[in-house]
């Protein structure tokens, strides 16, 4: 059975009605970065960077995988299909994807300040007080600025031994998580799904770019594959 990598970007969730953290001022949802997104953020107003993440793990609990993860997820039934997301949602998962790499982390799972290791599922707020198994605070189990991504080797292995690889709502511009593609075999189709390409053909091996939506361009493209896999 042939492997597909899916590289995801904020631009899947945003078509759920989930907001992007990054406003077009550069601000994350009307805060600096440096604020709620920081180890030193959180050491200087822990409340601040719990609500901040609490505001966003509620929202999730109000929108819905759209037409673009439903397809995904169908893809399963002909293909190997591995997902490595920037995104810290569950939709994947919602929408029936199996084999999901978060590598920012996830909103839905909480982890001690003193062993990153530390992890538990957590669907509800975290507040001031809420201890871990180690007796220490519970923040977000998000990568923040700053901090080591864990699952990159994971998935440059998996990309390494993709057959196809489709990218889809992120700009390639976020590091290290846009390295990925370089990892990709140099025979292998790279997809490229976004409403306002950055990237051109040219820029790498076998790259086609199908501009425009993921609700729109997603299930056209897996149709296609999966006919080809029948």
């Amino acid at each position: 059975m042939k492997k597909i990598v899916v590289l995801t970007g904020a631009g899947v969730s945003a078509e759920s009605g989930i907001n992007t953290f990054r406003d077009a001022d550069g601000l994350w949802e009307g805060h600096d970065v440096m604020e709620v997104a920081t180890p030193q953020g959180f050491a200087q107003n822990p409340h601040l960077v719990l609500e901040f993440y609490n505001e966003r793990r509620r929202q999730l609990s109000t929108v819905f995988p759209n037409a673009a993860h439903k397809a995904l997820s169908a893809l399963e039934e002909h293909y190997r299909v591995d997902i490595i997301t920037q995104n810290v949602d569950d939709l994947h998962e919602r929408a029936g994807s199996s084999n999901v790499i978060h590598l920012h982390g996830e909103l839905l799972k909480a982890r001690s300040v003193k062993n990153p290791n530390a992890i538990i599922d957590w669907k509800s707020d975290i507040k001031i007080g809420d201890i871990a198994s180690d007796g220490s605070q519970l923040r977000p189990h998000i990568v923040w600025f700053g901090e080591d991504v864990p699952l990159l080797p994971k998935a440059a292995e998996t990309t390494s031994m993709a057959n196809i690889i489709i990218i889809i709502g992120t700009s390639m511009q976020v590091y290290p998580a846009a390295s990925l593609v370089h990892y990709a075999p140099l025979d292998s189709p790279i997809y490229f799904i976004d409403p306002k390409p950055n990237i051109k053909a040219s820029d790498f091996n076998n790259l086609r770019i199908l501009q425009g939506s993921a609700v729109d361009k997603v299930p056209t493209l897996v149709s296609d594959l999966i006919d080809r896999a029948l």
